[in-house]
């Protein structure tokens, strides 16, 4: 719990500095091994692409650095439930396990109707990424409302 909250006051930071571009304050983070390995924050305003969400881009980001598909043994770690745009991608490049702080309700990869991150019928994809949420919700809340 203590390094999940750790982690997220990183992704916190990303989504403050997000918000100050102009963007929807949103931050995500790759872990591996207790390391950060890829970072990221919104974009899709900046870049005028609405598949540029923190979670894509830091997915976008560690590809770019490591050349690699396959991101099980990762953790991400982000401000927000990725929606599912986002959690298509977490899939297919199966990452082990999901943080988050905020659910996104309608159109989260785990609270919406379409559940995608919690799937396990969906053969291609593996098993499901471990999910732990909720952490600081509070604290995110407060601070990305500044």
């Amino acid at each position: 719990m203590k390094d999940h909250q750790f982690y997220i006051r990183q992704c916190i930071n990303l989504g403050k500095e997000a918000k100050s571009n102009g963007e929807s304050p949103v931050g995500a983070i790759l872990v591996k091994d207790g390391e950060i390995m890829a970072y990221a924050l919104e974009a899709g305003k900046a870049k005028k692409d609405i598949t540029c969400h923190a979670e894509v881009e830091v997915i976008r980001n560690l590809r770019e650095k490591l050349d690699i598909v396959d991101m099980s043994g990762y953790t991400m770690y982000t401000t927000h439930e990725p929606c599912i745009l986002c959690s298509y991608a977490i899939r297919h490049h199966r990452i082990s396990s999901v943080v988050w702080s905020i659910s996104t309700g309608e159109i989260g990869g785990a609270s919406s109707e379409y559940p995608i991150l919690e799937a396990n019928n969906i053969a291609i994809w593996g098993k499901a990424p471990e999910l732990v949420k909720g952490i600081l919700e509070k604290e995110c809340k407060e601070e990305l409302s500044k």
